[in-house]
């Protein structure tokens, strides 16, 4: 590392060598075992502290004759460090261990450092020893790079002999994967979104754009991110996603073999070369791929402003980041809202223009402002034409457009549910116009969907559902819904899968919709009493863990916490809405009336009202 100043700190008996090395970016930290006792039990500790981003650490090999402790401990510590492909762990294994451990195949997340237990006393003449690995479980990564929960102990055996040759300890049985502490973990893991586009929906009621659908994965912080990224977006989408998504990369491509790190050049520029699988290719097919490119890459790369796709020793085409928005809809977005709405005091569908300063609110065009029916919630068309609404008994929902002189007509959907709180939820519009909502009626519960908003209602299949769904929200890509469940006393938030299959639109024959994979984002959350999308693959929710108290957060799809400050503490939410334009602030309805939380500020009062929403 040219123009560093290299110290050694720390040998002796019982101790490697850490070497921290002062760079122009940074101190880089060579980890070892430092400070290692001789004999011993290991103890459930982060191996390293949390640093800061431009902080890297890396490994120290093992000491000559390091006891089966230090091995073990360098082992971990080597585990949490930024080599490349674990070359200073395998250090610690004899080769045959080397050759079959799979680091790739899983990360385990720890809520400490995994502690190490001896299964005997060590002693100099035998030759060898086994030591158990523990912990409690946060969250695993899986081979496909997805995060997911994960609660109850972690046990597993490692298994050292001692070489007869040269006498040095090692690993010779080790359980594949890695496993680290969470502070470890959110050192050396960021999450990225690595984009395909929606299948079951092929274009949207607004245009014939491709929409783009967020794939969440995990990847290294340090360890060559972008290329790490391109091979993981050439890989294709994770198995939950997989079944609602495509890509427009051709089955078999991948990076050249022998390609590089991939680095945007000085104007920004990043070449990436492909193999023949991707030669033939049209101008229309290779945008769209260098679209996926452009939008997986600026959610940490901002230096890459156009893609180059290469095949073989010609250009398939270049695409610049502001072209990417002409090729598909970006990131799921279909448009930035022009309004914020909410029901005011008379009961009326209102909107005041949204993330304007002016807090006087005007009766939106059409009977739903006119006040012809008392309004409890209400939910907006993304092309904020039409609108519904559900009656203040719960028992109605209407649909109407947003022009002065339109009526409101007959319910499109009714309940029978016997009180207020057993009727409909609030809907939500999905991208291609179609209007979802849940009758919460005990005796009859159902997800229901209207396509363009109006005739019969299509029941949805919800196989897999435990429980009564309590709110409802769809994801402006339409493949993913979020719903609040009631299970007992409990009410979790669950994200799943939409498909759909059957002939569909234009065929005359409905097509059959099923919300599938539902999976929990917030375990530790015992009541979920609000919840919105807030970007790509992140929602925000209020709600408590058991004998807490209510707190609002973001989470994203896949269950993990994203690396941004919460927003501030708000008491009394009874529902929360949020945009996919960032720029857009946060909505929420409090004991305060509607209130709203501007970029770096607190909680502003609006003005009063109930059921804020932006369109969707």
């Amino acid at each position: 590392m040219g123009g560093e100043r290299v110290g050694r700190v720390g040998r002796g008996r019982g101790s490697s060598v850490r070497t921290v090395a002062y760079a122009a970016g940074g101190i880089v930290l060579l980890a070892g075992c430092a400070s290692m006792p001789d004999s011993g039990d290991l103890r459930g500790v982060e191996s390293t502290p949390r640093q800061e981003a431009q902080v890297r650490v890396f490994a120290m090999p093992p000491s000559e004759d390091a006891t089966p402790t230090q091995i073990v401990q360098g082992f971990l510590e080597a585990l949490t460090s930024d080599d490349a492909d674990y070359r200073t762990a395998r250090q610690y294994l004899t080769r045959e261990a080397s050759q079959t451990w799979r680091p790739e195949q899983s990360t385990t997340v720890l809520s400490n450092g995994p502690g190490a237990q001896a299964d005997r006393p060590f002693r100099e003449d035998t030759g060898a020893l086994s030591y158990t690995l523990t912990g409690t479980k946060v969250a695993t990564v899986d081979a496909e790079q997805s995060y997911a929960p994960a609660s109850g102990a972690y046990n597993k055996v490692v298994h050292l002999a001692k070489d007869e040759k040269n006498g040095q300890w090692r690993i010779d049985a080790v359980p594949q994967g890695v496993v680290m502490g969470k502070s470890d973990f959110q050192r050396n893991y960021m999450s990225v979104n690595k984009y395909y586009f929606a299948s079951n929906n092929a274009e949207t009621a607004a245009t014939d754009l491709p929409t783009a659908v967020a794939d969440p994965v995990y990847v290294r912080r340090h360890v060559d991110p972008t290329t790490r990224m391109v091979r993981s977006l050439l890989d294709g989408p994770t198995s939950w996603l997989d079944p609602v998504v495509r890509s427009s990369f051709p089955t078999g491509t991948a990076l050249r073999r022998g390609a590089g790190p991939l680095t945007p050049d000085d104007r920004g520029r990043l070449t990436v070369p492909l193999n023949d699988s991707a030669a033939d290719v049209g101008t229309g097919r290779c945008e769209e791929m260098a679209a996926q490119l452009l939008f997986t890459l600026r959610g940490f790369s901002p230096a890459v402003e156009e893609v180059e796709l290469r095949a073989g020793r010609g250009q398939l085409c270049l695409l610049a980041r502001e072209a990417a928005e002409v090729v598909a809809i970006p990131r799921g977005e279909l448009n930035q809202p022009d309004y914020l709405y909410f029901v005011d005091e008379k009961r009326r569908l209102v909107r005041i223009a949204a993330g304007s300063s002016d807090t006087d609110p005007d009766p939106v065009p059409g009977a739903l402002g006119e006040g012809e029916k008392a309004l409890r919630s209400v939910a907006v068309a993304r092309d904020e034409r039409t609108a519904a609404g559900v009656a203040l008994d719960g028992r109605s929902l209407f649909v109407a457009s947003l022009v002065s002189g339109s009526s409101l007509g007959e319910p499109v959907l009714r309940s029978t549910g016997k009180t207020e709180e057993d009727r409909l939820t609030t809907p939500s519009w999905d991208a291609q116009g179609g209007l979802w909502v849940a009758d919460r009626d005990p005796g009859n519960p159902g997800l229901y969907l209207l396509e363009e908003g109006a005739g019969e209602p299509l029941e949805v299949r919800t196989p897999g559902l435990d429980g009564r769904v309590r709110a409802v929200r769809v994801a402006a890509d339409g493949v993913r819904i979020a719903l609040v469940v009631e299970k007992g006393d409990r009410r979790s938030l669950l994200v799943g899968r939409i498909e759909r299959s059957g002939p569909g639109t234009g065929t005359g024959e409905r097509p059959a919709v099923t919300v599938l994979e539902l999976r929990e984002t917030t375990p530790e959350l015992e009541q979920v009493t609000a919840m919105s999308w807030a970007g790509d693959s992140r929602l925000v929710v209020v709600g408590r863990e058991h004998g807490g108290v209510e707190q609002m957060k973001y989470v994203e799809v896949d269950g993990s916490t994203p690396d941004v400050p919460p927003p501030a503490a708000l008491t009394g939410v009874k529902a929360v809405t949020a945009s996919e334009d960032e720029l857009a602030p946060l909505v929420a309805y409090s004991v305060d009336g509607i209130v709203r939380l501007p970029s770096g500020a607190q909680w502003q009062k609006v003005t009063e009202g109930t059921a804020p929403v932006y369109p969707g």
